[in-house]
């Protein structure tokens, strides 16, 4: 896991949590935020997996050499 994965992962969750607490408090505002948050998190955690996809790949190469 890489640190795209994680912040991503983190970003996407806080995104949830500001979507819930938003419901709760019936703000508008704060749950398209939340829900900002939550696909920029989703997108970020994207580019982590390819990232670690692209080095799982590099390794591999390297090791048949």
């Amino acid at each position: 896991m890489n640190k795209d994965q994680m912040k991503g992962g983190a970003k996407e969750a806080g995104g949830k949590v500001q979507q819930a607490a938003a419901d709760l408090t019936g703000n508008g505002t704060q749950k398209m935020k939340g829900m900002a948050h939550e696909a920029e998190g989703k997108v970020q955690k994207k580019v982590g997996d390819v990232k670690e996809n692209f080095r799982d790949a590099k390794d591999d190469q390297q090791d048949k050499h």
